[in-house]
């Protein structure tokens, strides 16, 4: 039988770590935070524990095409890989071979 997980929860603002904190880190309050036991979650078949989404899904087709201010890297090359530049807020992620 597993053993009961515990969360502390802040009395000021309800944000829950899994470990005590002397210092919220979502309000900033000192020694704020309660053990309390965490809420039993239910698993699937294979064990893997799923979480509810609170995002909606749209289709590709009802997003609008926006022209997003670019951020320039002085390199040419890559500005024309990347579509004319950086976006600002975006992730990219560059990988290669060493040495090429």
């Amino acid at each position: 039988m597993p053993k009961p997980q515990s969360v502390y929860e802040c009395q000021q603002c309800g944000y829950q770590s899994p470990k005590w904190l002397g210092k919220c880190t979502d309000c900033g309050a000192w020694n704020s935070l309660v053990e309390e036991r965490a809420a039993a979650k239910a698993a699937s078949s294979s064990g893997e524990l799923f979480y509810t989404l609170q995002s909606k899904l749209t289709p590709l087709d009802e997003i609008g095409i926006q022209n997003v201010p670019r951020v320039f890297t002085q390199l040419g090359e890559l500005d024309r890989l990347l579509g004319g530049g950086m976006v600002p807020g975006s992730v990219i992620l560059l990988g290669g071979d060493p040495g090429i």
